[in-house]
């Protein structure tokens, strides 16, 4: 399968995001050079000092919501991709409605308990729909602790068990990492809707 031909299957995709911090605008970025045709983007946050550290934005940029800084972001690269903005804090009564359409939900957000919110949202109403959620990348180094694990239409991407504290803080390199195994696992389940296998 060529390039092109891939670039073909994915402009016809769409991907919904939950959080667009430092997993989401990471993984955003990834699928926008992949070709994903259609992104909606979900956050209540803004462009902030703290965030230059491990997130997919530019000091040009602070004070923006995150939604309308990655849309910009995700242009540059895509000029064509659909882009929809919700400046919303998640919860479990809108998130199937803000992600009906897509083929793929990316979870990226920070609290645990919304996380799971998302989730349980999700699996309720479109049992069907695949969500690749981000859970475990604290720390650094210890590449090879990184996995997928499939639980039925959820994957879950990290080591699953580092929490972030102060001796264990998110790092740039880690959540990277996990941001982009997140994507990998999209373009991944995308293509197969389209009868083409993974390459492993």
């Amino acid at each position: 399968m060529s390039e092109e031909e891939i670039r073909s299957v994915l402009s016809q995709k769409a991907v919904g995001f939950a959080g667009c911090g430092g997993l989401g605008s990471h993984s955003a970025m990834s699928l926008a050079r992949a070709g994903i045709g259609t992104f909606f983007l979900a956050d209540f946050d803004v462009v902030q000092e703290e965030d230059f550290s491990r997130q997919c934005f530019f000091r040009s940029q602070e004070g923006m919501l995150k939604i309308h800084a990655l849309r910009d972001n995700i242009l540059d690269v895509n000029p064509d991709a659909k882009i929809y903005c919700f400046d919303v804090r998640l919860c479990p009564s809108d998130v199937y409605e803000l992600f009906q359409t897509a083929d793929v939900v990316i979870e990226a957000v920070d609290v645990a308990k919304t996380k799971l919110t998302i989730i349980e949202a999700l699996q309720k109403h479109a049992p069907e729909k695949p969500v690749v959620s981000g859970v475990g990348m604290a720390g650094w180094g210890n590449t090879e602790a990184l996995k997928v694990n499939q639980m039925n239409t959820l994957y879950l991407c990290g080591d699953l068990i580092s929490k972030v504290s102060d001796d264990m803080p998110l790092t740039a390199a880690r959540v990277g990492i996990v941001a982009n195994m997140q994507a990998n696992v999209a373009i991944e389940l995308m293509l197969k809707e389209n009868g083409y296998g993974s390459l492993h």
